[in-house]
């Protein structure tokens, strides 16, 4: 990349871009911190961005050769919003970018799907992140944590099935490597955590480091779905749902090198994100 130019980061108070938007400003790399208020993050320039509003295009791409691409949250349809952005980053002369997908969509797929089947042409440098399910679902205000403090429950449509959980921090370093190498990866990345836990695993793990009781509730398809769908976009609960199906039915039951093989470091495990985050 171009030392000169600058790397905007999209999302960058956010679970993984605020972390991905630390590690370049320590390596010593020019960033945009871009999102909708335009919030000041340290060592950084901040920058108004909104996917749904593309007079904020502009001035978030100037002097910018790398982008780091956090599609927008809860849409279904991602493409809409981001494929004009992304046509528009390339006429800037933007010539590498890394998108944050999920291992369980594929090249093609739905919703961010097909974004990652057309970055490939869009981009002279490329990469395509696809975690597995985050451990900072279990921190803050997210569904699960919430059921923790509330009910001390986890809820789940995944039956028995197991999910090689990712730390964020794992994440945001690969990230940063695909960024910033000389070359950048030009692939589809799977992330994961160094052990495939069932969610029965994941309650018992934050039992005994929190010393509070954490249970596991079972529930069916139709119940996550319904359950989702009292909050948001019955289409978006409906694949949610589905998401916790596949698990169950073996999906996400895997663990990748990916993170060592890009970092140098091996992955964190989910009883030393608890340790650290939860107790």
């Amino acid at each position: 990349m171009n030392a000169a130019g600058a790397t905007l980061v999209i999302g960058a108070t956010g679970t993984t871009g605020s972390r991905v938007a630390a590690g370049l400003i320590a390596e010593g790399h020019r960033v945009k911190a871009a999102g909708r208020s335009a919030t000041p993050v340290e060592g950084a320039e901040a920058v108004r961005f909104d996917w749904n509003e593309p007079a904020t295009f502009g001035e978030a791409l100037d002097g910018v050769d790398g982008v780091y691409l956090v599609p927008p949250i809860g849409s279904s349809d991602p493409a809409s919003v981001m494929l004009p952005f992304l046509r528009r980053a390339r006429s800037a002369e933007v010539h590498r970018a890394v998108l944050l997908s999920s291992s369980a969509i594929p090249a093609g797929g739905p919703a961010v799907g097909q974004i990652h089947q057309a970055l490939p042409g869009l981009f002279e440098q490329w990469a395509v992140l696809r975690p597995s399910w985050f451990m900072q679902n279990f921190t803050g205000f997210t569904p699960h944590a919430r059921s923790i403090r509330e009910d001390g429950a986890i809820l789940t449509a995944t039956g028995g099935g197991r999910v090689g959980f990712v730390d964020a921090e794992d994440i945001a370093a690969v990230a940063v490597r695909a960024l910033t190498d000389e070359q950048a990866p030009d692939a589809d990345l799977i992330l994961t955590g160094p052990q495939a836990l069932s969610y029965d695993d994941v309650a018992a793990v934050i039992t005994e480091v929190t010393g509070r009781p954490v249970v596991h509730r079972h529930l069916t398809f139709e119940q996550l779905r319904d359950r989702w769908a009292a909050e948001i976009p019955l289409e978006f609960a409906t694949m949610l749902a589905g998401m916790d199906r596949a698990i169950a039915d073996g999906a996400e039951d895997r663990t990748s090198d990916t993170v060592q093989r890009l970092t140098g470091h091996p992955p964190g495990t989910f009883r030393t994100f608890a340790e650290r985050e939860l107790s």
